[in-house]
């Protein structure tokens, strides 16, 4: 189974720094320096003049940056490298932010990220306007870059974040934290040159919406693998996770109107596991876990096929009333709760509404594919319905494009997982107000193999290197779309075959980046070429997390990884 900006017009530059004596920082200078006058001269402590001589002797006779300024995934919109203002973060530094919780909860993200690997104590405190002072400054408010742009700049007496939003500034923390070595994604101490490469960084997002979408209904995972799969996204500026949340092995979500959803219908799995479910807690956990890293959560509810799960907990929703047996294969298609039921409205009423009080953000996903047993006026006259439903909680929806025939609903938002460019129903969709988000299947499907003999996964989109995962358009993909009828772009992870973190990890990377790219970076600096070079530089990075990896042999990876 299954308003995006124009491009901006400027290309990312990448540049190797050239060894080069890093300047003395005036603030740092020696007692001789100190401007005559009025003020009396203070004589430094001694333990402060040790600290600059060292740092002063230190910078003088370091080499370069181990990463250059614009080593970044996805690639930034802008970058001015400077190889003569490299910054060595010090073991004093603090972290110094706008007078705003917004603000102060991403500096706390920082100094959680850094602190692990560095053993530093990086305090972080606020100010009316935050400067470097030998540290880091997160300046919220005054780069007007959008939603979710920023400008960094490094220098020899620090590093700044700039921008508009709390959005914004996290983004640039993620860009700060690819600049530093790669030993500081090391959960304990590493003895490192902690070095930023000069510069400065002008970026934002070409798409709004940026994806990935995790299917625990085939396999059940818990919490603690959400909340780590939210974490990749973010590493990459992803800001929306779509989780599959029922299908016909089970029913994940805990729903009161309807306990046994989630009681009868949560049991089982594709192979026969046990399964499982999230509790109301247990998803507000989630969502508040992805909204402190700017991350929507869009859940789905599938309709009306894919349902067994629920039918062997409520048969009055079936046809004919009867109950199937539960399903642990991996068949699609012949489940269906019944159309011409009002109960059918009852259920579909209640869940929504219960999951749309849970769920914060603007997107109701109701699935709609491969419902084949629900023809013509009886599938669009379901979905006609269920649109009013979604729209009368205050919630945009969102369905697969095999809705695309039913009457259109404002703002109503159509997920593409074709193959094949050329869709006249999509198409006329979009003509008549949808919008699309993009996930097509033999390129944004997490699910397909790499290559023939890879372990897990499917086919049936073709092979998919990561190669095919980057080479596409999203703002010109489809016939008849035109690139402003793109919200963005999502990779959809279904999980048949993936039954651990691991494999979750094994399939997410190094695809996912790249779909990151494609949504993030402007179309005038996609380059393949360049792209596999960077992308190589983020396998120390997964190794020192300890995420699992495929090794694609298209990438040029280290030569010695420190696999987990």
């Amino acid at each position: 189974m299954t308003a995006a900006n124009t491009p901006l017009g400027v290309v990312a530059v990448s540049a190797t720094p050239t060894a080069a004596p890093e300047p003395l920082d005036p603030a740092h200078s020696g007692p001789g320096d100190l401007v005559a006058g009025p003020v009396p001269l203070r004589e430094p402590a001694a333990a402060e003049l040790a600290r600059v001589a060292a740092r002063a002797a230190g910078d003088l006779l370091a080499p370069p940056a181990p990463v250059r300024l614009g080593d970044v995934v996805p690639a930034p919109e802008r970058v001015v490298p400077d190889p003569t203002a490299d910054f060595l973060l010090p073991a004093d530094a603090a972290i110094r932010v706008s007078a705003d919780p917004a603000a102060l909860a991403v500096g706390e993200q920082l100094a959680a990220l850094l602190r692990p690997a560095t053993g530093y104590p990086l305090p972080v405190t606020d100010a009316p306007r935050p400067e470097p002072a030998g540290g880091i400054a997160l300046a919220l408010g005054d780069d007007d870059l959008g939603p979710e742009g920023y400008r960094l700049d490094v220098t020899a007496a620090g590093v700044r974040v700039g921008a508009a939003t709390a959005a914004g500034l996290f983004h640039g923390v993620q860009t700060l934290r690819q600049l530093l070595p790669a030993a500081v994604e090391s959960a304990t101490q590493v003895a490192e040159r902690w070095v930023l490469p000069g510069g400065s960084i002008t970026d934002r997002p070409r798409f709004g919406y940026r994806g990935a979408m995790l299917d625990v209904a085939r396999h059940f995972f818990p919490v603690e693998d959400v909340l780590r799969v939210v974490d990749h996204l973010a590493r990459y500026k992803l800001n929306h996770l779509h989780l599959h949340l029922t299908d016909d092995q089970g029913w994940r979500i805990a729903v009161d109107s309807w306990p046994r959803l989630a009681t009868v219908g949560g049991v089982g799995e594709v192979g026969g596991g046990p399964g499982g479910y999230y509790t109301r807690a247990d998803y507000r956990r989630i969502v508040a876990y992805a909204a402190e890293r700017h991350i929507t959560v869009v859940p789905e509810i599938d309709l009306p096929g894919h349902t067994n799960s629920a039918l062997v907990a409520y048969p009055e929703l079936a046809p004919h009333g009867i109950a199937p047996a539960r399903y642990t294969g991996t068949e699609v298609g012949f489940s269906y709760v019944d159309p011409a039921s009002e109960r059918t409205y009852d259920f579909v009423s209640d869940v929504l509404a219960e999951v749309a009080a849970l769920t914060p953000g603007p997107w109701l996903h109701i699935g709609g594919d491969e419902a084949f047993k629900v023809k013509g006026e009886a599938y669009t006259g379901f979905v006609e319905r269920v649109q009013r439903i979604v729209a009368g909680l205050g919630k945009t929806v969102v369905g697969w494009h095999q809705i695309a025939p039913a009457g259109h609903a404002d703002g109503r938002v159509l997920q593409w997982w074709g193959t094949n460019g050329d869709d006249p129903a999509t198409a006329e969709a979009v003509r008549r107000g949808a919008r699309l988000v993009l996930s097509p299947g033999n390129h944004a499907y997490l699910d397909m193999k790499y290559a023939p003999d890879t372990p897990i996964g499917h086919d049936w989109a073709g092979l998919i290197d990561v190669r095919r995962a980057y080479d596409w358009d999203p703002g010109a993909h489809l016939a008849g779309v035109p690139a402003e009828a793109v919200l963005g772009v999502e990779a959809p992870l279904w999980t048949e075959s993936v039954t651990s973190r691991a494999e979750i990890e094994f399939m997410l990377f190094p695809r996912l980046p790249a779909c990151a790219e494609l949504g993030w970076s402007p179309r005038t600096g996609h380059d393949w070429a360049g792209f596999r070079e960077r992308l190589a530089a983020q396998g120390a990075r997964w190794a020192a997390a300890g995420i699992h990896y495929h090794r694609s042999v298209e990438v040029p990876w280290p030569a010695t990884p420190l696999h987990p």
